[in-house]
């Protein structure tokens, strides 16, 4: 595995071992990044169940402005550190060891991210919880852009009641990259 593109082109990076995380392969990294790379430069960018931290450093070394990364793996944050070291990228990353639900209440005081990724663990409706909280956080206005990585089978029929809109959905092999937006004037 390795940063695609940017300042940090081409770096390796570490993964944690074992079957505890499963890190975007390079290819699917590669296509996420075309989709929104009009939208990377500048952003505040918050990546949930980070895993190694290569959604989040891609997005740095694209000229992301702020990289929050949340995870509550102690080896896996050992990792996103040492990526973030070898890149050079810890001045404009932050990294939260806790459980995502946990960091919630941390980020609340923060500004609405201009992105969001999630990639928690599959099918475990895990998603839509975050969602849920989304839908009645500050963090998330009606311009974030909400990326979630997920199996196939995860159903996200719910997002309407919730006040998102499915705005993409990428189909690879065995997963997929749903994009969401809320609603614009939606308030639950």
């Amino acid at each position: 595995m390795r940063v695609i593109s940017g300042t940090a082109k081409h770096l390796p990076l570490k993964t944690v071992e074992g079957m505890g995380t499963r890190p975007t392969t390079d290819r699917i990294k590669e296509t996420l990044f075309n989709m929104i790379q009009n939208d990377i430069y500048g952003c505040r960018f918050l990546d949930l169940f980070s895993g190694s931290g290569a959604i989040g450093i891609e997005a740095l070394s694209r000229g992301a402005k702020k990289a929050i990364f949340v995870e509550k793996n102690r080896k896996a944050l050992a990792c996103i550190r040492d990526n973030l070291a070898f890149t050079r990228l810890e001045q404009k990353a932050e990294v939260i060891a806790a459980d995502v639900f946990q960091a919630f209440t941390g980020l609340k005081e923060k500004e609405a991210f201009d992105i969001i990724f999630m990639d928690p663990p599959y099918n475990q409706e895990i998603e839509k919880k975050v969602l849920e909280i989304l839908a009645k956080s500050d963090i998330a206005d009606d311009s974030t852009l909400i990326i979630a990585e997920a199996s196939l089978e995860t159903d996200f029929d719910y997002l309407d009641a919730l006040g998102f809109e499915l705005i993409k959905y990428k189909k690879y092999k065995t997963n997929a990259h749903i994009f969401i937006k809320k609603k614009v004037g939606t308030v639950l």
